[in-house]
Parts: C-alpha cells; sequence; structure tokens
C-alpha cells in the first residue's frame, strides 16, 4: 500500500495557477511518519481522470484527488470518480443538509431570504452529489463537504480548504498508521565527483543494506557555490548509521573531498 496524490485542473498545467496542494500534502504527511509515495497531474478531461481513478480503485493505495468536484462545466471529477466504481450519482443527505446551511448563512448575511427551491441554489446542491455509498469529508472553511469512497478522498481545489481536509481524513481514518515505521536520513556533500564513479559504492551499499535506500542529488553549482553531489541514506535507522558509515569510508577511499551534513 502506497499513499497518492491526484492533483486535477487545466489552470496547473497550463501555469495559470501554482499547485500548493503537493507541498502541503507532502507536509501534513511528513508530520505523521508518512511519505508520499506517488502523484499525477491531470487535466480537466473527463475519459483521463475515469481512467486514472479506475486504476488507482483497482489499487490498495490510499489516494487523496485535489480539484473539479464544483458543479459547473470544467468540473468532472465527482462524475468519474461514479463512473470508475460503475456506480450512480446520488445526493448525499448530509451533504445536502451543509450545502443548504451554507446557502442559509450567505443569504443571512446579505440581508435577504433564503429561497432553497430557487435555481440556483438547486444548481449548488450538485455539489454534493457522490458516488452511492460515499462518505462526506467535512469542510471546515465554507461547508460544502468533499467525500470519500473506500481509501479515495476527494477534495476541492482551494488549498485553503485543501490543508485541513486533507488533515481531518488523515487523524480520523489513519492514526493506525502513523510513525509505525523509524527512519532516519543522513547525507553529506561531495565536491568535484562524478556520480558514475560513485555509482559502485552506492549500488554495494544498497546491496548490502536492504532496508535502506541510497541517494544522488547533483548539482551544477553557480557563482557562490561549488559543484557538489547531496550523497546520503535513509530509512531503518539501524542500518542508516551501518550504511552511513560504510559510505564515508568508501568515499575516503576513492579520494573526495566531502562535507558531512547531517
Amino acid at each position: 500500500m502506497a499513499i497518492g496524490l491526484i492533483i486535477i485542473g487545466d489552470e496547473i498545467l497550463s501555469g495559470k495557477r501554482v499547485d500548493k496542494h503537493f507541498h502541503k500534502v507532502v507536509e501534513l504527511l511528513s508530520a505523521r511518519g508518512l511519505q508520499l509515495g506517488w502523484a499525477e497531474y491531470v487535466g480537466d478531461h473527463r475519459a483521463r481522470i475515469t481512467a486514472t481513478l479506475c486504476r488507482t480503485f483497482a489499487s490498495s493505495d490510499i489516494v487523496f484527488c485535489c480539484g473539479g468536484i464544483g458543479a459547473t462545466p470544467d468540473d468532472h471529477t465527482r462524475q468519474c470518480a461514479a463512473a470508475a466504481l460503475g456506480l450512480p450519482l446520488v445526493l448525499h443527505p448530509q451533504a445536502k443538509a451543509k450545502i443548504q446551511e451554507r446557502i442559509t448563512e450567505m443569504a443571512v448575511e446579505a440581508g435577504t431570504a433564503p429561497d432553497l427551491s430557487s435555481p440556483e441554489h438547486l444548481q449548488r446542491l450538485k455539489m454534493g452529489e457522490f458516488p452511492q455509498g460515499a462518505r462526506i469529508i467535512p469542510n471546515p472553511f465554507n461547508k460544502i463537504p468533499g467525500f470519500s469512497f473506500e481509501q479515495h478522498h476527494f477534495v476541492p481545489g482551494f488549498p485553503v480548504m485543501v490543508g485541513p481536509m486533507i488533515e481531518l481524513v488523515l487523524d480520523t481514518e489513519y492514526p493506525h498508521l502513523f510513525h509505525r515505521e523509524a527512519r532516519l536520513e543522513k547525507s553529506m556533500l561531495v565536491f568535484d565527483a562524478m556520480e558514475s564513479n560513485l555509482t559502485p559504492l552506492m549500488e554495494e551499499i544498497e546491496a548490502e543494506f536492504t532496508l535502506i535506500k541510497v541517494f544522488s542529488l547533483p548539482s551544477v553549482g553557480d557563482a557562490q557555490t561549488r559543484r557538489h553531489i547531496e550523497l546520503g541514506v535513509k530509512g531503518e535507522p539501524v542500518q542508516v548509521e551501518a550504511a552511513f558509515a560504510k559510505m564515508q569510508d568508501g568515499l575516503k577511499a576513492l579520494g573526495v573531498n566531502l562535507l558531512q551534513q547531517n
């Protein structure tokens, strides 16, 4: 099982809006000892969204999906989720109550009497139509809920809503996964070396220590920074310590210039 993130919207792919969801989700997961296994960006294209959800529903992954759950013509996520599941869209009674509550609040703020049967308000109720059997995700910002089905969780595309709603899902549905695996990361800067020369050492370390991963992050440098590689290991703490010591010894044997970081 992995944790995945789907971010939906033409505005992200066109560059009209900068994605803020990815970093927020990584932050929320990291605070709970979890990490993102994969992420995908998908435009407002029904067939492509449906195909993506068909694939992810067939997996055992926990999936967070941001965007496209409104009721305008460019919002397709609710319909695509229903299609991927082979289920009808139905108005969720709790979602209906929350949407009507929000409509009433807005009317009171404007000093008018709410008409819950008006065409525009009936259109708003479509935001509460979810695949049959879905659970709602409360929205503390404006009360218009998202929804969950199995281990898929669908929230709006507004960053101000995404963080609190995903945090709520994590804390109510997955606390048993928090901090289950102790993890450690250690790295150092290696100056003026070629990755190809370091690869045999990295492969040897990964083969010997099966509970860690080696990582190599090269930087071409600039006027203030020398060309370097951040080289390190991450994973099970005991093996990280042993693997990192072997990495240091191996680099010294190669005669490279290094600076330990953390």
